[in-house]
């Protein structure tokens, strides 16, 4: 997470207008900031190119639109729903899962960053759980609300923690001495959350490999479960991230993964269907080509209770 300075915002500010310059500033007849972050670039790039400021109702297709920062979108495509009309995008920062817009001063891939006309710090977040408690009705005063957003930004820290995991860092891989057979670990206990609803689901994976000179430390066969599991997932590609990285990671002879869930999206919502459980599989290698009769053994090994 990193914070922006009103200092470093200016600076960038200035730089966005250089590569505006370069690209020919000629053709704009003036500068609109989107509220509320886009109106001090828009100043600055305007003084800068020495082009005037407009109004929302003065935009014309000639008009360049500056913006702080761009993520889903959302707020851009607002705009262009409003004017009617689609004159080219300035941005000072670019997420990697954005629209593409026309002039991008840095890609910050997909990082948190804090800019300075907004709370610094995890005080944005909990800023944000307010406004979903007044959404749902709430007071987000009372009693027992009162410290309600600090605690879920401490609990999404734990919640979604896989974010900021990586499969490589925690992997411990030794020589296999030339044992060849089934390495099976099951019951694995999995929590995730569901992304199309944020709806937790959890249940336990079933995880083997066979090795191929290579084998791995046991308990990281579940560390590398959780560090997918806590993101914001669908079972099916848990499921299939873990057995490739656990192929990539040993070039096993073959690697199977099995989830069982259980969705509160379906519990709790929906069909309410408090008893069904949700399957996925996804076999490499030999499991996959069943040779050996590998994809047999593995299935009757998971499911001896």
């Amino acid at each position: 997470m990193d914070d922006i300075s009103f200092d470093q915002l200016i600076e960038d500010s200035k730089q966005l207008s250089l590569i505006i310059n370069e690209g020919g500033v000629n053709q704009y007849d003036g500068v609109y900031g989107i509220p509320s972050g886009g109106l001090i670039p828009a100043y600055i790039i305007a003084n800068e190119l020495k082009l005037p400021l407009r109004e929302k109702n003065d935009i014309t297709e000639k008009t360049l639109i500056i913006d702080d920062i761009i993520d889903s979108g959302a707020t851009i495509k607002k705009l262009i729903e409003d004017i009617k009309i689609s004159p080219d995008i300035g941005v000072l920062y670019k997420k990697s899962h954005a629209p593409v817009v026309k002039y991008v001063l840095k890609n910050i891939d997909n990082q948190w960053i804090n800019l300075p006309h907004e709370s610094s710090g995890d005080k944005s977040i909990q800023d944000n759980i307010v406004r979903i408690l007044e959404y749902l009705g709430e007071n987000p005063n009372r009693e027992g609300l009162k410290n309600t957003p600090s605690r879920v930004v401490k609990s999404y820290d734990r919640i979604f923690g896989g974010y900021k995991q990586k499969v490589e860092d925690i992997l411990t891989i030794f020589e296999s001495e030339n044992y060849d057979e089934m390495v099976v670990l099951t019951d694995i206990e999995f929590y995730s959350t569901c992304e199309h609803h944020m709806l937790p689901f959890y249940g336990k994976a079933h995880v083997a490999y066979i090795p191929n000179g290579k084998i791995v430390g046991i308990s990281k066969l579940a560390r590398v479960v959780e560090i997918f599991s806590r993101r914001l997932q669908n079972q099916e590609r848990i499921t299939m991230q873990v057995a490739n990285a656990l192929q990539e990671a040993l070039n096993a002879k073959g690697v199977a993964v099995v989830l069982e869930g259980k969705h509160f999206c379906m519990i709790a919502r929906g069909v309410e269907k408090q008893n069904a459980i949700m399957k996925t599989a996804h076999l490499t290698g030999v499991f996959r080509d069943d040779s050996k009769n590998a994809r047999q053994e593995f299935y009757s090994l998971i499911n001896k209770k």
